[in-house]
């Protein structure tokens, strides 16, 4: 079974307090995006084998996402050993999510392909045990996330008559490193309601958090998210924890000549 794995954007992104367990609350809107996927293809195997083309080296595939989610259905399950190959076009430290939906993916197909039966909410569960948006992909549909991005509500976004475009710097930001730069601030109007606004009102309303720490750090981001609206975008903005910056324009907006990287 081969299947393609979408990645998403954060429609703003408030961190509204640091909890006991040493994760952060946080509000934001997942939106899913398919201008590039990575492939995941599971079959049979004698033996346990993971394969990853198209992205960093891996050297202990028990690591990787798509490996734990196999193995978390696998003990909870007693299945049989699988082959996953995982063609990586979905670039990492990008705030994009990528890793997350490969691993919600594999939770999808070994469902499938087993007939195990599992529901969509016992399959979030799982999900959210794996990483904190590792859920969203599950039903895949723009929504309104809170906790640590796991507790889930569909949301309307009309961004109908709208082009999302999204570039990825040559920087990459770690999720640890933007979180422990990060100031929390509570107490903020939702986002729930914010996003209900027109779009040309987005960049006077929706902010993402982690932007005024990053920015500091990574300047070049800052000049991407400028260049977007010099080039007419409506909305601009970090996703997630970055380094991707993405615009919502009536148009398609490239960067790649603009500045070092890639164009998603």
């Amino acid at each position: 079974m081969t299947r393609k794995a979408n990645f998403k954007i954060n429609l703003g992104l408030y961190v509204t307090e640091k909890r006991a367990d040493g994760f952060h609350n946080l509000e934001t809107v997942f939106y899913p995006i398919d201008n590039v996927c990575d492939t995941i293809e599971i079959v049979p195997s004698e033996t346990m084998r993971f394969e990853m083309t198209g992205g960093d080296f891996v050297t202990d595939p028990e690591k990787n996402l798509c490996v734990k989610a196999f193995r978390l259905l696998q003990e909870k399950y007693h299945l049989p050993a699988v082959s996953i190959r995982l063609d990586k076009q979905i670039p990492s430290g990008a705030g994009l999510g990528g890793g997350s939906a490969d691993a919600a993916w594999v939770l999808k197909m070994t469902n499938e392909i087993f007939n195990l039966h599992i529901s969509n909410g016992l399959l979030k569960a799982y999900a959210a045990s794996l990483g904190s948006d590792v859920a969203f992909f599950i039903d895949n549909v723009p929504s309104y996330a809170t906790g640590k991005g796991e507790i889930l509500t569909p949301i309307d976004v009309n961004l109908s008559g709208k082009v999302i475009s999204v570039f990825k710097p040559e920087v990459s930001v770690s999720t640890a490193e933007a979180y422990a730069h990060v100031t929390p601030l509570p107490g903020r109007p939702s986002l729930k309601n914010l996003i209900m606004e027109p779009i040309e009102r987005w960049k006077f309303l929706i902010v993402n958090d982690f932007e005024k720490s990053i920015f500091v750090k990574y300047p070049i981001l800052s000049d991407i998210k400028k260049k977007y609206y010099d080039l007419g975008a409506d909305y601009a903005s970090l996703s997630g924890s970055g380094s991707a910056l993405f615009a919502i324009a009536d148009k398609p907006l490239k960067l790649r000549t603009y500045f070092s990287g890639i164009d998603l």
